[in-house]
């Protein structure tokens, strides 16, 4: 029973992984497609405020969408931090421990958080250009 309970939370954890992949990757083409396609608006833009409508459309998607995705990353770390916590409980019943170093949940922290910056940057880029260029 313990070797399947480690299965699947080994399972849980690679899902994990894939559905933080698909959130960062999501935010970041998202925020650099829409970066060129304000970009590509701002001359028509300075004439046209449909354009400027549509230019804070975009935004206003962007900040959502980035909203979502902190939201879902903030979560994943939250469950990859339940799920290895849940492992060392095992390994520690196990005595087999030793072989998996406890820094590694602060590291996981960590590049979390570093996700989250990114597309937080990239979000903030994407909004400020086409603004600036206006």
């Amino acid at each position: 029973m313990l070797e399947q309970i480690h299965k699947h939370i080994i399972s849980e954890l690679n899902q994990n992984t894939r559905t933080d992949t698909i959130f960062i990757l999501t935010a970041i083409l998202l925020n650099l497609l829409t970066l060129g396609i304000n970009s590509g608006m701002v001359e028509k833009s300075r004439t046209d405020n449909s354009m400027l409508i549509v230019m804070s459309l975009f935004v206003v998607l962007i900040v959502l969408v980035n909203i979502v995705v902190i939201f879902g990353l903030s979560k994943g770390r939250d469950t990859r931090n339940k799920l290895v916590s849940g492992l060392l409980k095992m390994y520690k019943d196990e005595k087999v421990d030793q072989y998996y170093d406890n820094s590694l949940l602060g590291n996981y922290n960590t590049r979390y958080n570093l996700f989250i910056l990114v597309v937080i940057c990239t979000g903030i880029i994407a909004i400020a250009v086409p603004f600036i260029l206006r």
